[in-house]
C-alpha cells in the first residue's frame, strides 16, 4: 500500500495543478526580467549619456544570456528528472539528481566568471560595440560578473523548488531580489550618482539575496527533497542525463546570445554604412529595446508552459497518459489566448513600449518601424514553447534541443546574414529574420509534438496503487 504523497499531480484538477505552479512561476520569471529591464530603463533615462549607456547595456546581454544558459543547463535539466523520479516514488534518487546539479552549477559559475573577466573587452567590440558604448558596457559588466555564482544559484536551483510543487516559494526567490533591486536602483544610480555601476551593484546585491533564499529553503525542513552534503558531488550517469535534458534550456539561452550578438554586430555594420557609427549605435539601441520588451511579454507564456512541466512529468512517470493529454490541451488554449491580444497590442502601439527605455526622437522613429517588423509573427512563438516544453517534461531531450536549434541557429542566423543583402533591405532584413523563424519554428515544433507525444499518450493509463 502506498502512502498519500504530498503534491501528487496525478490527482485533482489539471488546470488547478498547472496554475498553482504557473502563476507563481510567471510572477517569479517576470520579476527576474523586470529587475534586469528596470536597470535598462533607469540607465536609458540618465541625463546626457542615456542613449549611449542604454546601448552599452545591450552589448552586455549576450554575456548575461550565456550565464543564464549554464544555470538552465543544471536547472531545466535536473528539475524534470526530479519530477519523473518523484512520480515513480524514488525520492532518494531525486535528491541525488538535485545535489549533482548543484555541484556542477557551482563549477560552471566559477568557469564563466573567470572567462568573461579575462575576455570582456574583445567580446564587447565583437558584438557591435563602439568606443562610445563599450565604456558604459565595461562599467556595468565588471561589477555584474561578481554576482555570477549567486545569479546562477537563483536561476538554476529555483526549478527544483517549483518541481516539488512549492510555486509560491519559488516566486519569492525572485520577488525578493526584484524588490531589493527596485529599491536600490534609483538610490545608487541617481542618489549616489553611480550611473551604470550603481545599476550593476544593485543587481549583484539582489542576486545574493535571491540565492540565499533558494538555498535556505532547499536545505530546510519544508522541502520534500533536500539539498544535503551527502547528495552533492559528481555522478557521471546523472550528469549525462541532466546535461542531455538541460541542453534545451541551455541551447535556448546560448542561441539567444548568438542571435543578439550577431544582430548587434550586423546592425552596427549596416547602420554605419547608412550614416556612420552614431547610426549604427541607434539601430543597436532599437534592437536592445525590442528584445527587452520581448523578454517581458514572453514570460507569461513561459510560465504556463514551464509550470506544466512538473505536472506532465509526474503524470508521465506515473503512467497517467490521459492526464498528460489534458495538460497539453489546457496549455495550448491558455497560451494562445494570452499571445493573441499581446501580439495585436505590440503592433498597434509600439511607441509606448520604446519610451519605457528612452524617448529620443530618432530612437522612437527607428524603434516603431523595426518593432512592427520584428513582432510580425510573434503569436507563433507560443506553439514553439508548447511543443518544446512538452518534450522537456517527458525527458525527450533530442527533440527539445533540435527545435531550439531550428528556430535560432538553423533559421535566424542564416537569415540575418542573407536578408540584409536582398532587395536592399539592409538593417530591416536583420529584424525580418525573427518573424520568419517564429512562424516556421512554431509550426514545426507543435506539429511534431502532436504527431509523436500526443499519439503515444493515447495508450491506456496504468492502474495506480492505493
Amino acid at each position: 500500500m502506498q502512502t498519500q504523497r504530498k503534491n501528487d499531480f496525478s490527482k485533482g484538477s489539471i488546470p488547478r495543478n498547472i496554475l498553482s505552479l504557473a502563476i507563481p512561476l510567471t510572477v517569479a520569471q517576470l520579476t527576474v526580467v523586470l529587475y534586469n529591464v528596470v536597470d535598462r530603463a533607469f540607465i536609458g533615462h540618465i541625463d546626457t549619456i542615456g542613449r549611449d549607456a542604454f546601448t552599452g547595456i545591450g552589448l552586455v546581454l549576450p554575456v548575461t544570456y550565456i550565464i543564464t544558459a549554464f544555470a538552465n543547463l543544471c536547472g531545466t535539466g535536473g528539475a524534470p528528472l526530479c519530477s519523473i523520479a518523484r512520480g515513480r516514488g524514488d525520492d532518494k534518487r531525486a535528491e541525488r539528481i538535485m545535489g549533482v546539479s548543484f555541484t556542477f552549477l557551482l563549477l560552471l559559475g566559477l568557469g564563466c566568471m573567470a572567462v568573461f573577466y579575462l575576455l570582456h573587452e574583445p567580446i564587447l567590440y565583437l558584438v557591435g560595440g563602439s568606443p562610445e558604448t563599450v565604456v558604459h558596457a565595461k562599467n556595468y559588466l565588471l561589477i555584474y560578473l561578481a554576482g555570477t555564482i549567486p545569479v546562477m544559484i537563483g536561476l538554476g536551483m529555483n526549478p527544483f523548488i517549483n518541481s516539488q510543487g512549492f510555486g509560491k516559494t519559488g516566486m519569492m526567490t525572485t520577488l525578493l531580489g526584484a524588490v531589493i533591486n527596485l529599491i536600490l536602483d534609483p538610490i545608487l544610480i541617481f542618489g549616489f550618482h553611480m550611473g551604470v555601476q550603481g545599476a550593476a551593484l544593485a543587481t549583484v546585491i539582489a542576486q545574493i539575496c535571491s540565492a540565499w533564499w533558494a538555498l535556505a529553503f532547499l536545505t530546510g525542513k519544508r522541502a520534500i527533497l533536500r539539498l544535503t552534503r551527502a547528495s552533492m558531488g559528481l555522478d557521471g550517469d546523472i550528469l549525462r542525463r541532466v546535461c542531455s535534458l538541460g541542453l534545451t534550456g541551455f541551447t535556448f539561452s546560448v542561441t539567444n546570445s548568438i542571435v543578439h550578438a550577431l544582430g548587434s554586430a550586423q546592425l552596427q555594420f549596416y547602420g554605419s554604412q547608412m550614416g556612420g557609427t552614431a547610426t549604427g549605435d541607434l539601430y543597436v539601441a532599437a534592437m536592445t529595446a525590442i528584445t527587452s520588451i520581448r523578454e517581458i511579454v514572453l514570460q507569461p507564456a513561459h510560465g504556463l508552459t514551464q509550470g506544466a512541466q512538473p505536472v506532465i512529468g509526474y503524470n508521465y512517470g506515473a503512467g497517467q497518459y490521459s492526464r498528460v493529454r489534458g495538460c497539453i490541451k489546457f496549455v495550448t488554449v491558455s497560451v494562445f489566448l494570452y499571445c493573441l491580444p499581446v501580439w495585436l497590442l505590440l503592433l498597434a502601439i509600439p511607441g509606448v513600449f520604446i519610451r519605457i527605455f528612452n524617448d529620443d526622437p530618432a530612437l522612437l522613429e527607428v524603434g516603431v518601424k523595426t518593432m512592427r517588423i520584428y513582432y510580425a509573427a510573434y503569436v507563433m512563438m507560443g506553439f514553439q514553447m508548447i511543443g518544446q516544453n512538452t518534450f522537456v517534461a517527458m525527458g525527450r531531450a533530442k527533440h527539445a534541443v533540435f527545435f531550439s536549434l531550428l528556430r535560432k541557429v538553423i533559421l535566424v542566423v542564416p537569415l540575418m546574414l542573407l536578408l540584409p543583402r536582398l532587395w536592399n533591405l539592409g538593417v530591416y532584413g536583420i529584424f525580418a529574420a525573427e518573424p520568419i523563424s517564429d512562424a516556421v519554428g512554431g509550426l514545426a515544433a507543435y506539429t511534431t509534438m502532436m504527431c509523436t507525444v500526443w499519439r503515444e499518450m493515447k495508450q491506456p493509463d496504468k492502474q495506480l496503487s492505493q
